[in-house]
């Protein structure tokens, strides 16, 4: 990380980073600079920043309240707000809904400026239950269950995860058994590792679960589906269900996760979710995708809200941190300058400015990025798109999801650092922080295999049989491949060679072209990316060459793998950054943003340098003028960091951190 970067005070090679002549110092329109980030769902937000505020005791309530009133306290906030229409957004017309899956998104972006129990409970309700009926259900499921999800009448759960398999959804061990002379799925749990797992809403409040399990009819597996299961009737486990506490948890302790175990539990057949699948009276299997993976994988997309809006509270939890150490560190002073002089404030410090400022350029780069992911994902849902277009949409929510939560946690951590001994305090709000987001690595998808998944859509161009391949099929496919036409399917080569031919130094364009030149920048990124693949492939057809087991080459090549989805991302995210600041009207705002493009895109080539150094497009002299300009750019954003996180639209309730946030400057 570029935090963790000893810069030289002294240096003998010349600076190759911006002069300060002809420089100068925007001023930051904040309430534009707002409206830009609030993009076209402004008035979403607002709605939601209204919720947050009238519920704010809710902050505290985690501290000073016993487990169980909490959690009771968690539920009645989200059915407070499920009556405002806020939960409403993304759901279908004809049952109260707006059709706004964008509009969804923002709001549960936006709702990550507070309580994340009331948040994940809210994802839980509306998101993943509701979500699952809407999008694997009947227009008869949506109009006999989705007005009582949306107004949180009827509260249920997600039963997806198991005690034996939680990515791995495929070797869900879950029965469903067809009985065609009852008409009925017979639902059980045939071991203890088949037990569903961490399922929230499940521990207190869930009366009904979607739960995913294998569909047998007679004998025959036909693989992963979702059934409408009561668990509770009156407040009391229904018939055939044992529902057990899942005890404390590191964080989210408001949300009531529990375990589920079902012993020949009986549901109509008009329970299964059939919008992909069905069962017919007599028993007869049929569906409208024939083959059993792509039909598995197609369910599953439709759930890729989940991790959209996952990657999206991870970046909003991240500009509460920052928010609230940046603005003490413009206010708290340690040790003085100079005979005479007042202490000095900590942003004025090279490395606090360090340690702050290039996450804050991740984080406003991350924004833009969920901005063109929440936009893609309103047409998918809502739009005519092929199938391409939906697998690359997946893979470009499970990376971004990916990496906004890794930064989310690295932020927190870093600005509580940045707070000392005032933000180990509770009432500090970072304790919560810390807390409540620590999962968003892992649920919704651990973000390895997240990004593991990302590289096998690069890898083989979101091939025809896709769906069917699993990390063996996809060696084998790759193997079976010219190194070049992967590298094609991949279309980045395309997009390096347009960048590099822009500028300067023919074949050393690395060396010549100018450090703040957005095409050098867009042209290393995209290089790291190509490299990367074509190694992999290589590495993939040589091992498959020399007759070892695809499990065997697969595990030896799984590092190279995850470093194509990490650089495949980082680019994503830093052509989302360069696009939304190039369309921008000249003004002081876009000069701001240009600095923290800059600053990440440096940064992110800093942190890889010694990639860069091994594959020969980085020297020693021009990795130092980096890291120069990299300080260089973290003075000039110093002067206006405070605007930059006032921008976030944060209400002051949801800071919380008095005793951070109204520190004296005199102190």
């Amino acid at each position: 990380m570029a935090t963790e970067t000893f810069p030289e005070t002294e240096s003998t090679e010349p600076d190759e980073s911006a002069a300060d002549d002809g420089y100068v110092q925007p001023e930051v329109d904040v309430a534009a600079l707002a409206q830009l980030l609030d993009g076209d769902y402004a008035e979403v937000r607002d709605l939601v920043r209204r919720n947050l505020v009238e519920n704010a005791d809710v902050l505290t309530d985690a501290e000073t309240m016993g487990h169980e009133e909490f959690r009771d306290r968690v539920r009645d906030v989200v059915v407070a707000v499920a009556q405002t229409g806020q939960t409403a957004l993304g759901f279908p017309a004809a049952q109260g809904g707006k059709e706004s899956t964008g509009g969804a998104v923002a709001a549960f972006e936006t709702m990550a400026f507070g309580d994340l129990s009331v948040l994940i409970k809210m994802g839980v309700q509306f998101g993943l239950f509701g979500g699952a009926i809407q999008n694997l259900g009947n227009e008869e499921h949506h109009a006999k269950y989705l007005p009582d999800v949306i107004s949180g009448k009827l509260l249920g759960c997600f039963a997806m995860t198991e005690a034996g398999h939680g990515s791995n959804v495929q070797a869900l061990e879950t029965v469903a058994t067809y009985d065609a002379q009852a008409q009925e799925f017979v639902i059980n749990t045939p071991t203890d590792s088949a037990h569903k797992d961490y399922i929230g809403n499940a521990g207190r409040h869930g009366e009904m679960a979607v739960v995913f399990a294998q569909l047998v009819i007679d004998g025959k597996s036909e693989g992963v589906h979702a059934f409408v299961v009561p668990i509770r009737i009156d407040g009391e486990p229904a018939p055939g269900v044992r529902i057990a506490d899942s005890g404390l948890k590191m964080g989210l302790n408001g949300v009531d996760n529990g375990r589920l175990w079902f012993d020949d539990v009986r549901v109509p057949r008009t329970a299964l979710l059939n919008r992909f699948a069905d069962v017919s009276p007599e028993g007869v299997y049929s569906s409208s995708i024939e083959s059993p993976g792509r039909r598995f994988f197609t369910m599953l997309g439709t759930l890729v809200l989940g991790r959209v809006c996952v990657g999206a509270a991870g970046t909003s939890a991240a500009k509460v941190a920052l928010a609230i150490a940046i603005k003490y560190a413009d206010r708290r002073r340690q040790f003085e300058s100079g005979d005479g002089q007042p202490e000095q404030l900590l942003l004025d410090y090279g490395q606090h400015q360090r340690r702050l400022l290039p996450l804050l350029a991740k984080t406003y780069a991350l924004h833009f990025a969920q901005e063109v992911l929440t936009s893609r994902t309103q047409e998918a849902f809502w739009g005519d798109v092929d199938e391409a277009t939906t697998r690359a949409l997946e893979s470009r929510a499970a990376g971004t999801k990916a990496m906004a939560t890794w930064h989310a946690t690295s932020t927190i951590q870093e600005c509580r650092e940045a707070c000392g001994g005032a933000g180990y305090m509770s009432r500090n709000r970072f304790t919560a922080l810390k807390a409540d987001t620590d999962v968003f690595t892992t649920f919704e998808g651990d973000n390895t295999v997240m990004m593991q998944l990302v590289a096998k859509g690069l890898l083989t161009g979101y091939a025809s049989d896709f769906s069917d391949m699993d990390q063996f099929g996809m060696v084998k496919f790759v193997a079976g491949l010219a190194v070049e036409t992967v590298v094609e399917r991949t279309n980045v080569h395309k997009l390096l060679e347009r960048v590099r031919d822009l500028l300067p130094g023919g074949d050393e364009w690395d060396q010549e072209a100018g450090l703040l030149d957005p095409n050098f920048q867009e042209a290393m990124f995209r290089f790291r990316e190509e490299h990367l693949v074509s190694g992999a492939a290589r590495r993939l057809k040589r091992g498959v060459d020399l007759g070892m087991e695809p499990g065997e080459v697969f595990s030896r090549v799984q590092d190279h793998v995850i470093a194509i989805g990490h650089a495949h991302v980082e680019r994503l995210v830093l052509d989302a950054f360069v696009e939304k600041v190039a369309e921008m009207p000249d003004s002081d705002n876009k000069v701001a943003l240009g600095l923290l493009v800059d600053l990440y895109a440096l940064s992110t080539i800093e942190a890889n340098s010694a990639w860069y150094m091994e594959h020969g497009r980085l020297t020693t002299q021009r990795s130092k003028a980096i890291t120069r300009e990299i300080n260089d750019l973290c003075r000039k954003i110093r002067p206006l960091a405070v605007d930059l996180v006032d921008a976030f639209g944060i209400p002051a309730e949801m800071m919380r951190a008095d005793e951070l946030l109204t520190w004296g400057t005199d102190a």
